[in-house]
This record gives structure tokens, sequence and C-alpha cells, in this order.
């Protein structure tokens, strides 16, 4: 009797204890499932969890399909999705081997082949190879204006239409692909290793038509997951990846957090591990935080005031020359940039061969921004629409508030301006459509040339697409398809400087300034790199 109930002791105890150690088991599993929260010991080697980058950022995106957008906050996430066949340096834009290993160009520039990586898949499993190259840029070439935006800006057409740069892309055999223009294009390589031209799954997108960024497939290092609008983008790591060993994150989550202040603050919580978008203001308080670091971004790109040249009065040269003096630039880079940037003159920032240094800037000078409005036959001032962005940009750390001081500047010399803005899709379209009186607005170069800046932006080629300005010079545009299609870089930058001093005098822009973006992250962040076109590559980021 006494065996029986020492048995039946056991058992029970036993049942216990299996009881205990499930409950254990089911809280670790728990655990493992939670990196999105943040914790430091979900990102933990040793403990053989999930490695978990939660990136904050000021935006979601608008696409992820990369061919059919411009914001940064798309080609943060589609960078590393899809690859492009040439890639970047880590942190500039010098040109370095991508999908494709190696290639070659003919003498007169016209011929470009490349050999392809082997071995390459996809997301969806299929195989990568120069029909994958060649379907990918038949897409594009189809396209319109309206719906492939940087295809037109840096190729000069679709199709068969004259200016299209272009003529013919073709499969030599699985792994080489020829690329022939109609005529020399000096950037032609740098074009293509933009963001927007990672090449995607045929198969793909054949079968998904215009839906195809609601579920991109590309072959990067990462794949896509879960887009929760307004919220969250989750990719994770491709177990296919070409290139062995990477990426060191198990996932990465793009959180959309809209203000500075709060995003810092999700940083400082221990909610987010990387955090885009500080303020310069908070620069000096992360560098002195032993569990944070500061990274700054490689300067490249320009912020502005843009002014719809169609839209009266700013169809108007002295209207429009009147706004550069009414604007007190330089109160605005000390108000809001803590000495991160420089007061801007030209549309391209100074980084760029081919930066006009000689010409001087507007001055702040409300009394001859009086004159010139007189002039314009508008001496007592006029009514306006001020679009300020709603998103924090690199080149634009608070649009509100810099639209407040400008709307200041603007009452002293009798303009008087409505501040407006919209969600930032929305903001983007209705200003690329030409709908804005004055907007503001901003680039980040995408790889490092001064057509990227001059001809995307401001030439009449680009109206509709990256030209929200609608300004269009035909002295300016001669200049432009000249300097593209030379080869000589010394005569290239004289046709640069020329090209500047055109767009100075007629005053499309109020230029603002050429900020050096920072950036937030957790002291055990490691292989981070900022880069300067502002699209991340996560390959190689890592937890200590």
């Amino acid at each position: 009797m006494r065996n029986k109930k020492i048995w039946s002791f056991l058992l029970f105890f036993g049942l216990i204890l299996m009881l205990f150690l499930a409950a254990c088991s089911s809280e670790n599993e728990n655990s493992e499932g939670n990196g999105e929260d943040g914790n430091t010991e979900g990102n933990s080697e040793s403990s053989g969890e999930p490695k978990v980058l939660i990136f904050g950022r000021g935006g979601d995106s608008v696409n992820l399909d990369p061919i059919t957008v411009t914001d940064g906050e798309s080609f943060k996430v589609t960078q590393n999705v899809f690859e492009t066949l040439v890639n970047f340096g880590e942190q500039d834009t010098t040109i370095n081997p991508g999908l494709a290993k190696e290639w070659t160009v003919s003498e007169d520039g016209l011929t470009y082949t490349f050999m392809l990586e082997e071995g390459v898949k996809f997301h969806d499993g299929t195989d990568f190879n120069a029909e994958a190259v060649v379907a990918n840029f038949e897409r594009w070439s189809a396209g319109t204006a309206d719906k492939y935006y940087y295809y037109k800006s840096m190729f000069g057409g679709f199709g068969d239409e004259e200016g299209h740069v272009i003529e013919s892309v073709t499969a030599d055999d699985e792994f080489t692909v020829t690329f022939k223009l109609k005529r020399p294009q000096a950037p032609f390589l740098k074009n293509i290793a933009m963001s927007p031209f990672g090449i995607a799954s045929p198969t793909a997108f054949e079968a998904a038509g215009d839906s195809f960024g609601d579920n991109p497939v590309g072959t990067g290092p990462f794949k896509f997951v879960e887009w929760k609008r307004n919220d969250s983008i989750t990719i994770e790591k491709f177990e296919d990846y070409w290139q062995e060993g990477l990426p060191k994150l198990d996932r990465v989550v793009f959180r959309a957090i809209p203000d500075n202040s709060a995003r810092l603050n999700a940083l400082l919580t221990g909610e987010i591990d990387l955090a885009d978008g500080v303020n310069p203001s908070d620069s000096s308080s992360i560098e002195g935080d032993a569990a944070l670091q500061l990274f700054e971004r490689p300067s490249m790109n320009v912020g502005y005031l843009g002014l719809t040249n169609t839209r009266p009065p700013f169809d108007n040269k002295l209207v429009r020359q009147a706004m550069n003096h009414a604007i007190d630039k330089q109160a605005i880079v000390d108000a809001f940039f803590e000495g991160r940037a420089e007061v801007a003159v030209n549309p391209m920032p100074p980084s760029i061969s081919g930066y006009n240094d000689q010409i001087e800037g507007y001055d702040y000078n409300p009394e001859k921004a009086k004159e010139l409005l007189a002039e314009a036959g508008l001496a007592d001032g006029f009514e306006m629409e001020l679009w300020a962005m709603p998103v924090p940009r690199p080149y634009m750390p608070d649009g509100m508030k810099v639209a407040e001081v400008m709307q200041k500047n603007l009452a002293d010399v009798g303009i008087t301006a409505e501040i407006v803005s919209f969600e930032w899709a929305t903001y983007l379209e209705k200003a690329r459509n030409g709908e804005a009186d004055a907007f503001m607005l901003g680039w980040t170069g995408d790889n490092g040339d001064a057509d990227n800046f001059l001809y995307v932006l401001l030439d009449g080629d680009n109206i509709g697409s990256n030209n929200y300005s609608y300004y269009d010079s035909e002295e300016l545009h001669e200049l432009l398809i000249a300097a593209q299609s030379e080869v000589d870089e010394a005569k290239r930058n004289e046709l640069y400087m020329q090209a500047q001093e055109i767009i100075h005098e007629d005053a499309p822009w109020v230029p603002l300034a050429h900020s050096t973006p920072l950036l937030a992250g957790k002291a055990e962040l490691t292989g981070f790199l900022p880069h300067p076109t502002g699209s991340d590559k996560l390959h190689n980021v890592d937890f200590e």
C-alpha cells in the first residue's frame, strides 16, 4: 500500500514536471516570434533566435514595383528585394559588378555586352538569365511616361520614340545580354545601376500585371513577406540567395513613424533598432549616449521650393526671381539643420562633377523682391498656396516648420501664402500633375551624375515625370542632350556649367539646402553603411 502511494506521488510529480517544461517550451517558442518588438535578446546569435532589424522611417512606401515610383521610401525597401545589373560602391557611385559579373563597351560607345552571374534564382524559384533581363527592359520600354517615370527620365522615351536612347536589348546566349544604343550616353552604366531598374521575375510580373508591386519578386538578399499600409513592410532572408553567407539578418521590418521625435523615442525605448530622418538638433544627445550611434549619410541632395512655371503668376520669370530674393535661405539652414547643411545655389550639390561655383546665389533681399514684383505688375502682391511636405525627408527634416518660415518671408513682401498639405503619395501625384502653385520637394541623387539632377528634374522631356516645376527651355534641352552624348568629362562639365547659368537666370525653383542626412541606431548594430543615394543595402547588417 505504501509503495502504491509512493508510485502515485511520483506519477503525479512527473505529470506536473512535464506540464511545467511544456509551458517553458511554449514561452520560448513565442519569444522567437517577437523579434519585431526590437528586443536585443531577440537578435542574439547565441540564443538561436532570429535576427530582426526594425527600421523606423518617416513614411510608407508608395509602391514596391521600383520602376513605377520616384520616392526614396519605396526604394529603401526595393533596394533589398531587387538587384541591378551593376552596383554602386558601398558609399559612393563608382560602378561595380552586380547581376552582371563583367561587361565590355564598344569603342563608339553604342554597344554594351554584359556577362551575367550563373545560378541566380528569383524568389519564386525561377531562373535569372539573359532572357529575364530582356523581358524586364521590354516591359519598361513598352511603358508610358505616367507609368514608368524613371525610364523616360533616364533613357529619353519609349519604344520607337525619337528620343529613346536604347535601340535594342538581346540575349546572345543564356548568360550574355547586349544593349545597342542609338547614340552614346555617358551615364548609361550609372543609370542602369539605379534602384528603379532592379530586375524582376518575368513570371511574377506577367502574372500580376499592375498589381506586381503588391507582391514583388526579385533576386535580392531578402524576399517580400507582408505590407501593412501606412504601418510596416516586412521582408525576410532569401535562403537561396546566390551570395554565400548573406544576408546576415533573418528579417527586416520597415516601420512608418512620421514624426521625427516619436521615431527617435522609439529607438530610445528599444521599439526599433535603426531610425532614419534624425533631427540635426538631436545629434549631440545621440552622440553622448553609449547605447546609440549616429550615422551621417554622404551628402548628395537638394531641397527646394518648386514653382509651377505654367501657373500664373509663376509663368513670369520676374516673379520667380522675386521669390528667390524673398526667402531667407540662410535662416532656414541655421534654424533647422544645426550646421549639417549648406545653402543651395544651384539645382545640384557641389559634390557632383560639373558644378558651377562661379554662380552667385540670389541673396535674401526683400526690397529687391518687391521691386521685381512691381516690375511684374504685382506691386500689391498676390495670393498663393504653399505646399508643405507631410513627411520628413533627408533634404528637409521638418517641412511644415520650414513652410511657416517661408510663409512669413513671403508676407514681408506682400505675398499671402496659404500652407497646404496632403498624404505623401497624394502630395507627389498632385504636384507631378502641376496642381500646386509652389511646392516643397527635393531630390537625392540616384547615380552621382549631373544628368540625374539637371536633365531629370528640369528638362522639358521630363514634364509629367520628375520635372514637377513644368519648366521648359529649348536652349537648356540642347545643352543637356549634348552633355549626355559627350564622353569627354571636361567637355561634359563645361556644358553643365552653361546649363546652370540658364537655370539660375530663369529661376524655376528656389533652391534651399544641401543637407547631410542623419540616422541613429543601437550601439550593437554593425555593417550598416548609409549610401548617398538614400537606398541602403542591408545584406551586411548584423548585431554584435
